[in-house]
């Protein structure tokens, strides 16, 4: 972790103040004083303000039901961020491990452990996404199988040399699909669905991983059990 976020996991300083606070020398690393914001430190490491031993705050792990016209930032733009919806203590040094469009509903894991969001989002670890997904036009019956069988293959999508990696295709209604992934490209659903003649028009993931939305209402929040932390660990 940076040594500027320890301090503020450790202290109730802002990242900036933390910064200017490394500037007067103040700050020691195993006894080395230590002036650089993105050093990398562990837990492990005795680190001292002016003497004072410091010890980070737990981990935080949050599961929301994302809104739509919201943004998965820290900072707010034409949207609000999500970050507004979590009623915790600096909710602002959190982040979110897998974006959403501002359009595009459901959940959403926020954290502000780096290791454990990489976890979630690299396409190495192949965590599964599902994703409700209705359709401006509709799959006849005769369609169905063929459709399934080309995103289980792989769909090329425009600006990439690579197919996407294997996805699993549902029918819920002739509109609407469920779609499972385990990948996250920049706009991947909608543009799968673009490849292939076809336009999302609303868009929704439903879990991540064995994370599932459930019940939570939009809007709403909740710490994850620690049973749904270690899947990614």
């Amino acid at each position: 972790m940076r040594l500027d976020k320890f301090i503020c996991k450790s202290t109730e300083l802002s990242r900036n103040e933390a910064k200017k606070l490394l500037k007067t020398g103040d700050v020691k690393v195993n006894g080395e004083v230590a002036k650089d914001p993105a050093m990398q430190v562990h837990e492990n490491n005795s680190i001292t303000i002016d003497g004072h031993e410091l010890v980070a705050r737990s981990s935080r792990y949050i599961m929301l039901h994302k809104v739509a016209e919201t943004i998965c930032s820290n900072v707010d733009e034409i949207y609000p961020s999500v970050l507004h919806f979590i009623d915790v203590d600096k909710a602002f040094d959190l982040h979110i491990a897998g974006r959403l469009d501002a359009d595009t509903t459901g959940l959403v894991l926020i954290t502000d452990d780096g290791r454990w969001s990489h976890n979630v989002i690299s396409p190495k670890k192949q965590c599964p996404k599902v994703y409700r997904v209705w359709l401006r036009d509709e799959i006849m019956a005769d369609e169905l199988p063929g459709l399934v069988e080309h995103f289980k293959a792989g769909i090329q999508l425009q600006g990439e040399a690579n197919l996407t990696r294997p996805a699993v295709l549902q029918q819920v209604d002739t509109d609407e699909v469920l779609l499972t992934i385990t990948e996250g490209k920049y706009h991947q659903v909608k543009r799968m669905f673009a490849a292939v003649g076809n336009r999302v028009v609303g868009l929704h993931r439903e879990s991540i991983g064995n994370v599932k939305l459930a019940d939570l209402a939009p809007g709403e929040w909740r710490y994850l059990s620690e049973q749904e932390i270690a899947q990614f660990k």
